[in-house]
């Protein structure tokens, strides 16, 4: 299983729409293990991002979170 941030989008989305289907709702319940699943999962990205920025970008990111790296933003003009 390989699964990114993005098809944890797509799944909570897709409950979203479920659970707004008039004709065939999902389950409450079901709707609320989606979510708190999804939670964990969030959870789980943030400490993930908490120890790349604690190892300046040079730990093993587990590839969850979809990124190419990226150009430092501008600082603006320092001649000032």
């Amino acid at each position: 299983m390989n699964n990114k941030m993005t098809d944890l989008r797509n799944h909570l989305f897709a409950t979203l729409e479920a659970l707004q289907d008039e004709d065939k709702p999902m389950d409450i319940d079901r709707a609320k293990a989606i979510a708190e699943v999804g939670k964990v999962l969030v959870d789980s990205a943030k400490v993930e991002v908490m120890f790349l920025k604690v190892m300046d970008g040079e730990g093993q990111s587990s590839g969850f979170i979809e990124s190419e790296r990226a150009l430092p933003a501008p600082q603006g003009d320092r001649s000032k």
